[in-house]
């Protein structure tokens, strides 16, 4: 499977049926221009909507017709097994912002999660065994609206994923008031990273030992 960054909350991850040469493409969190960014011109089977906010739930913006899911609850679509897990966006039990849907999902032997705008300082005992092993960790990290840095830290703990790809920062053309990059990578102890374009994803050549961070780079054109 391959993994795209949009910016702010945003991936299209596309699969390859090798058997029946199915192409499958999952978007989450599709944003609108309000952020500052524009949506490129994508065509998805599956949306899926962590919260109903102007910078994620932008569904009039996606072609090719998707199912769409947007709440917690199990679900099943082109052998790809998704689970939405209910939290709060805030720390204070959703009475600022509201709710948010982790989501993770079983593709291929691989397992990724999505953590949405994650805002309470830790995950709980009953989302930590909703979410089981992760493989792939899309997680918050510019604070404000979400975790921050040090935050972020302590949810990748947690869970422990073998990949972990960074989002929901301050990247250029986004208007929000949100940290970039840099406070998380040194509160993870990260001196230099590689950013990808894409990022490839495969069980077979998942790290076995170390946790990689691999911050991809937007494509907005």
């Amino acid at each position: 499977m391959n993994i795209t960054w949009y910016g702010q909350s945003c991936f299209l991850i596309t699969i390859q049926k090798k058997k029946n040469k199915e192409k499958v493409s999952i978007l989450i969190d599709p944003f609108d221009e309000k952020t500052g960014l524009k949506l490129p011109e994508i065509e998805a089977s599956v949306v899926l909507v962590t919260h109903n906010h102007s910078d994620h739930n932008n569904i009039k913006g996606v072609k090719g017709n998707p199912f769409v899911i947007d709440n917690p609850g199990e679900y099943e679509l082109h052998n790809v097994f998704i689970q939405g897990t209910q939290s709060y966006h805030d720390q204070e039990k959703g009475a600022k912002r509201g709710l948010n849907t982790i989501y993770t999902l079983e593709i291929d032997g691989v397992r990724l999660c999505h953590l949405g705008d994650f805002g309470e300082k830790e995950l709980s005992t009953e989302q930590m065994k909703e979410i089981g092993e992760v493989d792939v960790l899309m997680i918050p990290v510019g604070g404000v609206y979400t975790i921050d840095a040090k935050e972020a830290t302590g949810v990748i703990s947690q869970i422990e994923p073998r990949v972990v790809i960074p989002m929901h920062y301050k990247i250029e053309g986004l208007d929000l008031d949100i940290d970039d990059l840099s406070p998380f990578l040194k509160a993870i102890g990260e001196k230099e990273v590689k950013k990808e374009e894409e990022l490839e994803i495969e069980e077979n050549k998942l790290p076995s030992i170390d946790m990689k961070v691999i911050p991809l780079i937007p494509k907005l054109k």
